[in-house]
């Protein structure tokens, strides 16, 4: 996929993040798809205290990318930071983000809308930078992480988050067997901007690698319904203009050419644990 092909990389995401009920629908279907892997929020969390120097409190948080706040929110809770800063592109995603994260006693918490390679955020300042599923929307991701490098207090921690390229590959050879789009597996990876596979040396350049953790996360859909129901919310695949967003005509025309039982699929996801350089001495 080209670039200027990859829709994580259009100029203008309103089509895929202007409101919320898209990206509600497609991660509604991976989440009672999922048979093996961590919350993701949850390993964040983990890896932040892990890894945090351990006379520094995790009081100041920067949610990146925060898209409908599943993140913040766990970070609040487990965290119980002083103060958490939920930053995304998309107005819809932080008016999502704060009915979500809600109010919680002893911890400030501002939703913020703005472009991840100018962040709006005071230099030094954050002990944890948190950023999952968002830098390959850009095609500059470098640029990203040096931002996050700005913004990370002396002794502070990123942990950064994407996907495998070949994620959910078995839905493309899907999609193409049954003829809705048989380019699907020639066709690039959403994620080709940050992932799995180079991702550790995106962030390298303006920060110090600690820890680089894959993970296979495992997915089962009960029937066909249910993968269209992810299907038509995937920007990837290209179908007919009588099937696009249409779960039950894409489950129909699947029907047509296999029998209705259960699919498979996996994802690596892969977590970055990183600090600034000549933090932590």
């Amino acid at each position: 996929m080209k670039r200027s092909d990859n829709p994580f990389l259009s100029p203008s995401l309103d089509p895929l993040y202007g409101g919320a009920d898209r990206l509600a629908a497609r991660t509604s279907a991976l989440g009672r798809a999922k048979v093996s892997g961590p919350p993701v929020p949850l390993t964040i969390a983990r890896l932040a205290v892990a890894h945090s120097a351990a006379d520094v409190p995790l009081s100041r948080v920067a949610d990146i990318g925060c898209g409908r706040g599943t993140s913040s929110r766990v970070l609040t809770e487990q965290l119980a930071p002083r103060r958490l800063v939920a930053v995304d592109a998309s107005r819809a995603m932080i008016a999502a983000a704060r009915r979500r994260v809600g109010v919680t006693p002893g911890t400030v918490t501002d939703f913020i809308q703005a472009d991840f390679h100018n962040l709006p955020l005071r230099a030094g300042t954050y002990d944890l930078v948190s950023a999952a599923f968002c830098l390959y929307h850009s095609p500059r991701p470098a640029e990203v992480v040096a931002e996050f490098a700005r913004i990370l207090a002396r002794r502070g921690v990123a942990i950064l988050v994407t996907k495998s390229a070949d994620s959910y590959r078995e839905l493309d050879h899907l999609v193409a067997a049954a003829g809705l789009d048989q380019d699907a597996p020639r066709r690039g990876s959403l994620y080709a901007a940050a992932h799995s596979g180079n991702i550790a040396t995106v962030t390298a350049g303006p920060l110090d690698v600690l820890l680089v953790e894959h993970e296979e996360h495992r997915f089962r859909f009960t029937d066909l319904v249910h993968v269209a129901l992810y299907l038509a919310t995937n920007p990837k695949y290209r179908f007919p203009p009588d099937l696009k967003g249409d779960p039950e005509a894409i489950a129909q025309a699947l029907r047509r050419g296999r029998p209705d039982t259960p699919v498979t699929a996996t994802s690596i996801v892969t977590y970055v644990v990183a600090r600034p350089r000549g933090g932590h001495r």
